[in-house]
């Protein structure tokens, strides 16, 4: 072949590649009639009637919500405002602080260095972070016969206490699942020291110091969740295993994949207009944060209503979205099964029905659990109003954003969302 003609030939290739992978990050899922997929358009209609009333009544500023089913977008919803002082309607792209939404994103990163190989979830966290062996658990100095660890404590009213080895260590799985006792609130933590965060701050240079912790409870004895902390140690040791930054991890692995273009974990300043505002909750320390370089798994992403739904559509989807594959189907299983046995009682220790997996948590009985949601559906939320679920038996994935933490709007979402199920 002449050399001219190969250039050509090349450079067409090369085009067509860049414009291959344009239009995989440029797709969407497509929009769908409501009857086509087995839903009632009349019903889901209830979902904006239940949004307003809450608006109404004062319960919530504004909402996005979206619900998918069998591959089509059945409903996208803005309600209310997003700035109350700008009278602002919301948009339909604005961004949420996520929270602990954040936490599944890293079950899903952690699922694909398990596929490849690179950790295992029974590992033990000082393989990886040797400050983590030989850890202590806090227990009350009376009822040595019985080590007694309160399932949480007040830091300024600390009992008498005495610090026993723990009988295992933690493992990567204990930290997936919140039963290793790491920072979850009880005794352990509150004779704790934290590590102090600045500016410069990275997981490198916080998460080892965690290993000086007292755990809460003997590891694999309780489900007590870690809110700021478990999950963050499981982003180090990605970090240490890939050779790459967390937020690198994500938006190389997840976000650009699934073209989750609106999803940061520092806002570019030419987007922070489009961050939700709520009057009268003092957002100060998210909104006008400087960059940071400590890029938690546990909370640390803001997003989009409509990022997140491509996420749960790639879980609904055995792993997969818009042509990319992020992991196998039986990965997604092993993510989305209840790990724990019957651990999970949730934040109330009374819930029943549910279980937990890798950092989801798993509809075992729709009945008993009071849940809106089928058995095997899965998901999570975040402690700002952000919530969002995958029901594979239903073939549905849905998202309600908030940003504010009202448990009413929340369940009426998922309520209008059932019962618009009709075939």
């Amino acid at each position: 072949m002449p050399t001219t003609q190969r250039r050509i030939l090349v450079a067409t290739s090369f085009l067509l590649g860049c414009l291959s992978i344009n239009f995989s990050f440029a797709a969407e899922i497509p929009t769908g009639k409501a009857e086509d997929v087995g839903m009632s358009s009349e019903r889901l209609l209830r979902i904006n009637t239940a949004m307003q009333r809450h608006i109404d009544a004062g319960d919530i500023q504004g909402a996005v919500t979206m619900v998918a089913r069998r591959g089509k977008l059945v409903h996208f919803e803005t309600h209310g405002l997003m700035d109350v002082d700008d009278n602002r309607p919301m948009q339909e792209d604005a961004l949420f602080i996520m929270m602990s939404s954040t936490k599944p994103l890293l079950g899903v990163a952690t699922m694909m260095m398990i596929e490849e190989g690179l950790i295992r979830p029974e590992d033990p966290v000082s393989k990886y972070i040797p400050e983590f062996a030989d850890m202590q658990v806090a227990v009350l100095k009376d009822s040595i016969d019985e080590n007694i660890s309160p399932y949480s404590v007040n830091s300024q009213d600390i009992p008498e206490h005495r610090l026993v080895p723990a009988q295992r260590e933690i493992t990567i799985h204990d930290l997936l699942t919140h039963t290793s006792g790491l920072a979850s609130g009880g005794l352990g933590t509150a004779v704790s020291e934290r590590p102090q965060r600045d500016s410069d701050s990275t997981l490198a240079s916080i998460i080892p110091q965690y290993g000086s912790y007292a755990l809460d409870f003997q590891p694999g004895a309780r489900w007590t969740y870690s809110p700021g902390v478990g999950l963050d140690v499981v982003s180090h040791i990605l970090e240490i295993v890939s050779g790459k930054p967390f937020d690198e991890i994500i938006d190389e692995r997840i976000l650009q994949p699934l073209g989750m273009d609106n999803t940061y974990f520092n806002v570019p300043a030419e987007y922070k207009s489009r961050r939700v505002d709520i009057e009268d909750q003092d957002m100060s320390r998210f909104l006008d944060r400087p960059p940071t370089k400590y890029f938690s798994a546990s909370g640390g992403l803001t997003s989009s209503a409509e990022d997140y739904l491509r996420f749960e559509q790639m879980l609904l989807n055995g792993g997969e979205l818009f042509g990319n594959r992020l992991l196998s189907p039986r990965s997604v299983r092993m993510m989305s099964s209840n790990q724990i046995g019957g651990l999970y009682k949730s934040f109330s220790r009374q819930q029943e029905g549910m279980g937990f997996g890798y950092t989801v948590a798993v509809t075992l009985d729709p009945i008993t659990s009071n849940a809106r949601r089928s058995a095997g559906a899965f998901g999570w939320g975040g402690a700002f109003g952000t919530r969002s679920w995958t029901d594979p038996k239903e073939e549905l994935t849905a998202v309600i954003m908030l940003q504010q933490a009202y448990g009413p709007a929340q369940y009426d979402f998922e309520n209008a969302v059932q019962q618009a199920i009709v075939d």
